[in-house]
């Protein structure tokens, strides 16, 4: 077990729970949704199974690039501690399990459940033809809180749109950073990122400028719900460690990427996430 929770980076999971929690509490609480245990707990199982099918087919369909990589060839398919039979049916149970666990929430996140697959799973080829694939990359996890809004109420709303908005330029932002690091490999073999297409210097520009628009509505959530100055602390510390990465990765020193890409990111997604759904308990 413990090599396939290291072949999805299971820990990574912290970027997207904390905003279906927030998706899944704004419509329970704050659109008085109704609080359900079992309910919840099918929205974090829906979640995960996504998180792991999508993970595990991007390690399986880029096994071949990853073996080339000094960065990524001890990676568990390539160097061997996970087979890809074994890595194609883990890919193909969490797809399933995915699916299913939907049909159990209601009858309109399990037809969403099909291209939400097609999202996550399609995020994995894009980078072979286009330098959007960090954009992509970012819907699959902007579906996490607008699923959980409509896994509660069963309708669309504008603010957890918004919501999944924000997380789409935040994940998107991150991951141009996260793909300085491979920029020169990118470009022998062929593949397609931001900074590989655009350059070091450019890509960290239109980070910064994605991650301003993250910022602002994340904001103008607050704002469009009417909620108290608990809610803007949390807004703020968010806003705030996304300047703070800015701030420690630089064209010419990438050695903190990793400190930027997931300490400061999944520090920010859990206190974003903690003090917004106190918030919505305190209106």
């Amino acid at each position: 077990m413990q090599k396939f929770l290291s072949l999805v980076k299971f820990a990574h999971t912290v970027f997207a729970l904390p905003f279906a929690l927030v998706g899944y509490f704004m419509a329970a609480v704050y659109f008085d949704g109704g609080f359900n245990w079992l309910e919840l707990l099918k929205v974090l199982l829906a979640m995960v199974f996504a998180r792991n099918a999508a993970m595990g087919f991007n390690r399986y369909i880029d096994r071949n690039i990853d073996a080339q990589n000094v960065r990524t060839a001890s990676r568990e398919i390539p160097s061997g501690a996970v087979s890809v039979q074994a890595a194609g049916w883990f890919v193909i149970i969490n797809v399933l399990a995915f699916i299913i666990t939907t049909w159990f929430i209601n009858l309109l996140c399990f037809y969403l459940s099909f291209v939400a697959m097609a999202v996550v799973l399609g995020y994995s080829l894009t980078k072979r033809f286009t330098w959007l694939c960090h954009f992509i990359l970012g819907l699959g996890l902007s579906l996490a809180p607008i699923g959980a809004f409509l896994a509660v109420t069963g309708t669309f709303h504008i603010v957890p749109v918004m919501l999944s908005v924000a997380v789409l330029l935040w994940v998107t932002g991150f991951d141009i950073i996260y793909a300085l690091q491979d920029d020169n490999f990118d470009k022998a073999q062929g593949l397609f990122s931001i900074p590989s297409y655009f350059g070091r210097k450019n890509a960290l520009w239109i980070s910064r400028a994605i991650h301003l628009f993250s910022g602002v509505i994340i904001i103008l959530i607050g704002t469009w719900l009417n909620l108290t100055y608990i809610y803007f602390i949390g807004a703020g510390i968010f806003v705030l460690l996304l300047l703070y990465q800015h701030l420690i990765v630089k064209v010419s020193d990438l050695s903190k990427v990793n400190l930027a890409f997931f300490t400061t990111n999944g520090i920010a997604s859990i206190l974003y996430a903690a003090i917004t759904i106190f918030s919505f308990f305190i209106i």
